[in-house]
């Protein structure tokens, strides 16, 4: 087996990581209720790969994610950073020192559980005298989900969750990649979340690899680069997949010249350095989700972190899926599965043939209308819709190399695609386009993506309860324009990452950034990027990183930090 150590760092990651462990807890259920469909049955998914087993002080045994959360002090609201298996008290910290004086103290209150958790953990099936009914559980989350730890449905070790706390007052002025860095290197937290990354990579057989998801629209895309850089230190051979992360919120227009430009250069050398440190990022987050295509058959609230991460995180873990496919018979394949593959292979596939390229486009379709609407038919390819921001559109790009993943090809009625039906019909379609990618790998599941009860209501009318796409909204009493887990069980996925010229005005952009507002003489840029520990050498350092990024897909320009000299 080949174990996968999981990372989200900031908090919109730590939403998006909410879900997608909300998903594999569903599918654990799935296979052991009686009840489920067969093909979560068979869903063939090594789920160790994700998981560890352990057992607490008492004896009692326990199936824990292998994952390290890391957040803002305060920011698990109701629940415990020790978790809720463990009944863990840790000690106060040696580093902090002691006053023996007279001493005032005030205790905030504890947040109060909401309807979803007080289920969840027994602490009482009824209120105001009434049962608590899913419908209530499902409005609870609508309207008042704070934390991500709101909605998780998931039991998660004393060493996954770690607090962050700094010198500075509030969490909005944690806003930049300047002062995220110094966070770290002020103090031993740095040594702290390295102890427990050594703890869970220690403990597993053969680590495939890390998948690190983190919220770079502020100070955590600091604490990555320095949690990245110990990684490529001491685990020089582990490949890292990583997911910069952004919700629509954090695109919210700024109100001076000053505030646009500090963003502007927060970009570019966030990126320039995450990307660096990693074989393969993957910009994720859209300005507007709701106005996009993928939102096709959704209905999102931009505003609401709750839902928008619902949707990048069902795309991510489509993309996991093919990790974690067990090997079955000789070729590794089975009527329920095919495609599989390690993240080092896809690494290799997407970032080490050729190009050498290092950012890939992220697509997802959710549900595909080829996939929903009966039986297996086309178009797939020309559904999945980009969930990366700034790139281009209808791109023809001979050298592209896909990575695409479908599962859940399940038709209503009695009829569902076999793999080989879904193989064929996607090896048509890409026989039929006129800018087919140079090297394609296609992984397939029958798995569908299972709706947990805590997944929010945003498929709209026309979304039935495997996924199926209605030919008329629903009239039973009750309906409205949101459908979600009391009505959806399950819904097809397709989702893909490409390394593709695509891409272009997300890196141009970014470049664009430091050289206008960073490196240009009397750029009045200079003094933020001081202020945030860069000296002259390293920001052309950042200028030429991004240079040599655009010029590796588009060798025609000739971009260099020297040219504003």
């Amino acid at each position: 087996m080949k174990e996968l150590v999981t990372f989200q760092v900031g908090s919109y990651a730590n939403f998006i990581g909410s879900h997608f462990w909300n998903f594999q807890d569903e599918l654990l259920g799935l296979l052991e209720d009686p009840q489920a469909h067969l093909v979560f049955k068979n869903q063939n998914l090594d789920m160790d790969v994700l998981y560890r087993t352990g057992e607490t002080q008492q004896g009692m045994p326990t199936y824990t994610p292998r994952m390290i959360s890391v957040d803002f002090q305060g920011s698990l609201g109701s629940m415990s950073s020790s978790g809720t298996l463990y009944n863990h008290n840790p000690s106060s910290s040696s580093r902090v020192a002691t006053w023996t004086g007279n001493v005032s103290t005030q205790a905030s209150e504890p947040h109060k559980k909401n309807l979803f958790l007080q289920r969840l953990y027994d602490e009482g099936q009824e209120t105001n005298g009434s049962e608590i009914l899913d419908t209530d559980v499902v409005k609870s989350l609508e309207d008042g989900v704070q934390f991500w730890t709101d909605f998780s449905k998931v039991h998660y070790h004393p060493q996954s969750l770690f607090e962050l706390n700094g010198s500075w007052m509030n969490p909005q002025e944690f806003n930049n990649y300047g002062i995220g860095r110094n966070t770290l290197s002020e103090g031993l937290q740095g040594d702290e979340i390295n102890e427990r990354l050594r703890f869970f990579i220690e403990e597993c057989d053969h680590v495939q690899g890390i998948q690190f998801m983190v919220d770079d629209s502020g100070g955590f895309s600091g604490v990555a680069a320095s949690l990245l850089e110990n990684i490529e230190d001491e685990y020089t051979n582990v490949p890292v997949l990583l997911y910069s992360v952004r919700s629509p919120n954090s695109y919210n227009n700024l109100t001076s010249r000053k505030l646009s430009i500090t963003r502007n250069l927060h970009d570019a050398v966030s990126f320039s350095a995450l990307s660096s440190l990693c074989k393969l990022i993957v910009p994720v987050g859209l300005p507007s989700l709701s106005e996009s295509k993928v939102s096709q058959y959704l209905n999102v609230e931009n505003e609401k972190p709750y839902q928008s991460s619902a949707v990048y995180a069902s795309a991510i873990h489509s993309i996991t899926i093919p990790f974690r496919m067990k090997k079955v018979g000789p070729t590794g394949e089975s009527s329920n599965e095919s495609g599989g593959m390690n993240l080092y292979e896809c690494i290799q596939m997407l970032a080490g043939q050729g190009r050498q390229n290092s950012v890939a486009v992220l697509d997802a379709a959710m549900p595909p209308p080829s996939m929903a609407a009966g039986r297996f038919q086309q178009p797939l390819l020309g559904n999945l819709q980009p969930l990366t921001p700034e790139t281009a559109h209808d791109v023809d790009d001979s050298q592209a190399i896909e990575s695409l993943i479908v599962h859940g090809a399940l038709g209503a009625g009695e009829h569902e695609a076999s793999v080989s039906e879904v193989s064929e019909a996607v090896e048509t379609e890409y026989e039929s386009t006129s800018s087919r990618p140079r090297f394609s790998h296609l992984s397939l599941s029958r798995c569908p993506l299972p709706i947990p009860l805590p997944f929010p209501s945003i498929f709209n009318n026309l979304v039935g309860r495997r996924g199926d796409l209605l030919l008329t909204t629903p009239t039973e009493s009750g309906s409205s324009s949101r459908r979600g887990s009391l009505d959806v069980h399950s819904i097809p996925m397709a989702a893909r990452l490409r390394s593709t010229t695509a891409v272009l005005p997300f890196l141009e952009n970014r470049l664009g950034y430091i050289r206008k507002f960073g490196i240009e003489r009397g750029s009045i840029g200079a003094s933020v990027l001081t202020s945030w520990g860069f000296g002259r050498e390293e920001v052309e350092e950042i200028g030429e990183n991004l240079s040599k990024m655009v010029l590796t897909l588009d060798p025609q320009q000739g971009y260099s930090s020297d040219d504003s000299d």
